[in-house]
């Protein structure tokens, strides 16, 4: 049976959302796709769940095609699973913690591996049993501190995770290599732009990691590439390349210099090169050190920290709390600066974190033998030529400077350009952490148990809608791939008379006969108002029953070109089924 919006519990809106900031928000709430009932959290309407529906049913299509099977497990968790791997409070504040009436402490699942895990071990113990392949299309729920643009940053949003179980790394990488080409299956049939890049394994642990981005400039994530290479990565897993290290012994011993009025890098540079040394400064040769406070999940005691990278960069923060993950991090405020004298903001020097035992962490390029212009620990003074293996000694690297188009590229083939994107699928190589969380063993063939070995693989399903919106629209509204359309044809009934309403009608009911998905505008509103729908909705194939019909023809416009045709009413069914087989 056909639509008819006349009775579809639609209303499209002319004017955009307060709150929308992404054009997937806008036109999704415009078009009647979803309701926003409190902050990242959000209803599906028909038209919406339809849409949505139609990309977990390819999600499964492609997992079942690898061989995974589907089960579905709780949202509601108990507490203890997650008391076993660290994340009850690793997760820290990201969760929704709560009690049940007898005082037992659970979570909202924000993701699964644990339960995963248990099942496994609670059903499997055979080296026979393996390798398995599980996933679950189910909601996850995160508490995220600034909910935004739409359904693509939600607290409650729909996803698939599945999970590999194997005897052997081979099996392992195996496996992961299945699921990877599963997502370019996948994604390439919801006709998306996107990349995949090197990334974080974060909360999830394990080795190999990647994400998969779909392009757009309204993304949150950051990722850069080579120009000469397939090289790409997530800006929070570029590694930098260090230069060779450097002479210690033709370097000058370090002196302090009066430096009055020199509150920035650039005033501070300004400054030398006006003080007659006989040489040229610039920002890369000054050594920032910027100071923060960690602390471990669960703890109240934060620990001082410092963060020495070039001064012609910045901190990345992402960056920064990706290297120190799972510890919480935030820069100083003026109380933690008061409460450590010992720290003179604006010539803060590794010499005194190092007297006062701070742990100090350099950039990569802050190599044994590189003499550098920094803090003297004194109000109004600073160092030259404090030389790093010679005058201090950090107490390890950390990736946190800023990544920058034109940085050389981590593999040595060209150099950096960057892009945003969104992630709408990730895949890490877990390996035994949970299994040996859990203690998830086969008895192997001589008796003797083998340790699993897992991998981890999530699509963002929800989000996708958002990411196909982002990238397939138009200034008159939404543009689905006919794989996620919510119908297959749009057909509106574009006059009063009842030989125009008789014939969008026959031809409505000719498509449905003939295994099309019909949306029928059979509404008593104007043209103007249909048509405008019409493009709004995004439905590819638009039929207008006008006008035309005297003349025995039906317009046909593909919304994705923006071409019309007239096309003879008699053959309209035969040419419209041809045009949704060919996707």
């Amino acid at each position: 049976m056909f639509t008819r919006m006349s009775s579809l519990f639609l209303r499209t809106l002319r004017d955009d959302p307060a709150d929308a900031e992404v054009p997937s928000h806008r036109l999704l709430v415009r078009a009647g796709y979803v309701r926003r009932i409190a902050p990242g959290v959000y209803s599906w309407l028909p038209l919406g769940l339809r849409v949505l529906r139609n990309i977990e049913r390819v999600v499964r299509e492609e997992m079942d095609a690898i061989g995974a099977q589907e089960i579905h497990l709780p949202a509601l968790l108990p507490r203890e699973p997650y008391e076993a791997t660290g994340r009850w409070t690793e997760y820290g504040p990201n969760i929704f913690r709560l009690k049940d009436r007898k005082g037992g402490d659970y979570l909202l699942g924000p993701t699964h591996e644990e339960l995963f895990t248990l099942t496994v071990k609670g059903e499997y113990s055979s080296y026979r049993d393996y390798p398995v392949i599980l996933y679950q299309i189910q909601n996850k729920y995160r508490d995220e501190e600034r909910p935004r643009a739409g359904i693509l940053r939600g607290r409650e949003f729909l996803m698939k995770d599945s999970y590999s179980f194997d005897l052997t790394d081979e099996g392992l990488a195996e496996s992961y290599r299945r699921h990877r080409e599963a997502y370019i299956a996948l994604f390439d049939r919801l006709e998306l732009k996107y990349v995949i890049v090197s990334a974080m394994s974060g909360a999830m642990g394990g080795s190999a990691s990647e994400e998969f981005l779909a392009e757009a400039e309204t993304g949150e994530d950051t990722y850069v590439r080579s120009t000469e290479s397939d090289y790409a990565a997530n800006v929070e897993a570029v590694h930098t390349p260090a230069p060779p290290a450097q002479s210690i012994e033709d370097k000058p011993a370090a002196s302090v210099h009066h430096t009055p009025d020199t509150p920035t890098i650039e005033t501070l540079v300004d400054f030398f090169n006006r003080a007659g040394l006989g040489r040229t400064f610039t920002a890369a040769d000054t050594l920032k050190n910027v100071m923060v406070k960690t602390r471990t999940p669960g703890s109240t005691e934060w620990k001082l920290l410092g963060v020495g990278v070039p001064g012609d960069r910045e901190v990345d923060m992402k960056r920064l709390e990706a290297a120190v993950h799972p510890d919480e991090v935030a820069l100083l405020d003026e109380a933690d600066f008061a409460a450590n004298s010992f720290l003179p903001k604006g010539y803060i020097g590794p010499v005194g974190l190092a007297a006062n035992g701070v742990r100090f962490l350099v950039d990569p390029r802050v190599v044994p033998g590189t003499a550098w212009l920094t803090g003297a620990d004194k109000p109004d003074h600073h160092v030259v030529d404090l030389v790093c293996g010679r005058d201090f000694t950090p107490d390890g690297t950390i990736e946190a400077a800023e990544v920058r188009p034109g940085d050389p590229s981590p593999d040595g083939q060209g150099t950096l350009v960057a892009a945003r994107g969104i992630e709408i699928g990730h895949i890490f190589q877990l390996g035994r952490k949970f299994a040996d969380a859990f203690g998830l063993d086969a008895l192997g063939p001589d008796s003797k148990p083998i340790r699993i070995t897992m991998g981890s693989y999530g699509v963002g399903v929800s989000r996708l809608v958002a990411a196909i919106a982002e990238q397939s629209h138009d200034g008159s509204g939404l543009i689905w791939p006919r794989e996620v359309a919510p119908a297959d044809v749009h057909v509106v009934i574009a006059g009063k008379s009842e030989e125009i309403r008789a014939g969008g009608e026959k031809l409505a009911g000719e498509l449905d006969a003939a295994g099309l998905r019909v949306l029928l505008d059979d509404r008593t509103s104007s043209p103007g108002v249909k048509f405008a729908d019409a493009e709004l909705i995004g439905v590819p194939t638009i039929v207008v029953v006008g006008r035309g019909l005297a003349n025995g023809v039906v317009e046909v416009k593909d919304r994705r070109s923006g071409e019309r045709a007239d096309v003879p009413v008699d053959g309209a069914v035969a040419h419209l089924a041809e045009l949704v087989r060919a996707r």
